[in-house]
């Protein structure tokens, strides 16, 4: 049985422009039917999601799954708190830095992989200051303008 690769990827851009990714990982999430249905009809949204340790164990927090639409009362709560699953190891160091002051656990993409399963790329991050938000700024508007005039 051979399966079809999917081209799911749901992007959060707003958080390159506003965090600076320091390390980044791939973790699993633990969903239920509806939810995983969802998502391969692309009805997601990781604008304000953001991870937490509770007990040891990851949570994300604010990821935005719509409720299917040919699903019936045992429908999912569309912003329901979802376990991560990392590794032991993973999950040691990412606690032990994100209790560093100023860091943080985004969601940054949500896709799925070739074997069906849903994946969410998360990153320890700093928040960005207003300066060097206008030097990414900067760099994109003169990438824009060279690829504009040295046109092939």
């Amino acid at each position: 049985m051979s399966r079809v690769s999917s081209n799911i990827e749901i992007k959060n851009k707003k958080a390159s422009f506003e965090y600076e990714f320091l390390e980044r990982y791939t973790a699993g999430i633990k969903l239920t039917g509806t939810e995983i249905k969802s998502i391969r009809a692309g009805k997601a949204n990781l604008v304000d999601a953001y991870c937490y340790f509770e007990k040891g164990e990851l949570y994300v927090k604010g990821l935005h799954i719509a409720e299917y639409d040919w699903g019936n009362l045992n429908n999912h709560d569309p912003r329901r708190v979802r376990k991560l699953l990392l590794t032991k190891k993973e999950l040691n160091k990412l606690y032990r830095r994100s209790q560093e002051k100023g860091l943080t656990i985004i969601a940054y993409r949500l896709w799925i992989n070739e074997k069906g399963w849903a994946k969410l790329d998360i990153a320890l991050a700093r928040g960005k200051k207003q300066y060097d938000k206008r030097e990414d700024i900067k760099k994109k508007d003169l990438q824009r303008e060279m690829d504009r005039h040295f046109k092939v």
